[in-house]
C-alpha cells in the first residue's frame, strides 16, 4: 500500500498493485483496474517513486533502508 493526499488534505492508502495509470492533467489522476479514480496532491513522480520503494520493500523487507539502491 502507499500513502497519498487527496485534495481536502485526507490521507489515505491506495493498493499499489491496482494502479492501472498515473497521469498530470495538470492534477495527479490514479486510475485502479477497478476504474476507480482519484485526484491527488502528489505529483505523479512521487506516486511512481512510492510505488518504486513499497515493491523493493515487498521484495527485499530484511535490507536495512540504507542499503536499498
Amino acid at each position: 500500500m502507499i500513502k497519498v493526499t487527496r485534495f481536502d488534505g485526507v490521507e489515505m492508502y491506495l493498493n499499489a498493485h491496482l494502479i492501472e495509470t498515473v497521469e498530470e492533467t495538470p492534477d495527479t489522476v490514479i486510475k485502479l483496474t477497478s476504474g476507480r479514480k482519484y485526484l491527488v496532491k502528489d505529483s505523479m513522480e512521487e506516486v511512481v517513486n512510492k510505488v518504486i520503494n513499497y515493491r523493493k520493500e515487498i521484495s527485499f523487507p530484511l535490507l536495512d533502508s540504507t542499503e536499498r539502491v
